[in-house]
């Protein structure tokens, strides 16, 4: 049975940061006859659509999950395709993203990506670096472990004691250190795990899985999500009441 949609003004409370794994390019393709890249074309042309949708809700972050450390065992056709439609995207978006207020973000490393794709990416977060709307923050060549191992590393090598570093200490030094943790995640394309996305961060967030397609998921389904949400109850392992 599914959700009943319903408008912004009786969904409440929603939640200040949604984070979104972007998942069903392929099958979406497959299903259509079409080549696997298609698929990631129709799903990166549906990300401003989503984006003005949490605009109009309000939400303050949003983060995608667009390149995973793993999905670099794929195909070097499908890997190097998906590089220059995001490049793309990137050049087409940032203006318009930009004239909303949305504040671009990378999330993961640099490290590995083709130079022109890198430069591509700081020229879309430097342009639009003081907007306040929202943080919309792309996890590119991230990775949840690599992203804890990484601020271990930095950890040591910032001389902090062992008896000094608790989780606030952990937090502040991961790529997200300065957004709220995520409160609610969704995924689509019916799978039902987080594949490596904020391991740390998303200890205590909400979980919304939809059969939908990523290309396919719409306003509708953002409201059908954000009312879900809206009817959980979050206790962070306390009891109600006490």
């Amino acid at each position: 049975m599914q959700t009943q949609t319903a408008s912004s003004a009786e969904i409440a409370p929603l939640p200040r940061h949604v984070a979104i794994i972007m998942d069903g390019n392929g099958r979406w393709a497959k299903r259509r006859g079409l080549p696997r890249l298609a698929g990631h074309r129709a799903g990166t042309e549906n990300i401003h659509a989503i984006v003005e949708c949490f605009l109009d809700f309000g939400i303050e972050y949003l983060t995608i999950y667009a390149f995973s450390t793993e999905n670099w065992l794929r195909p070097a056709e499908e890997v190097m395709g998906l590089f220059g439609i995001l490049e793309e995207v990137i050049h087409h978006e940032a203006y318009a993203l930009h004239r909303l207020g949305v504040q671009v973000r990378h999330v993961g490393r640099l490290e590995g990506i083709k130079p022109s794709l890198q430069e591509t990416i700081r020229w879309a977060t430097n342009l639009t670096k003081d907007n306040t709307r929202m943080v919309l923050s792309v996890a590119f060549n991230y990775g949840g472990r690599r992203e804890l191992v990484d601020a271990v590393r930095r950890i040591v090598a910032a001389g902090v004691l062992p008896a000094d570093i608790d989780e606030n200490v952990v937090g502040s030094y991961l790529y997200t250190c300065d957004i709220p943790d995520p409160d609610l995640i969704i995924r689509t394309g019916g799978e039902m795990r987080l594949s490596n996305f904020l391991i740390w961060q998303a200890a205590y967030a909400e979980y919304y899985a939809t059969p939908v397609f990523w290309p396919d998921f719409g306003p509708d389904e953002v409201r059908k999500a954000l009312l879900e949400y809206s009817q959980r109850q979050r206790r962070f392992g306390a009891v109600p009441g006490e």
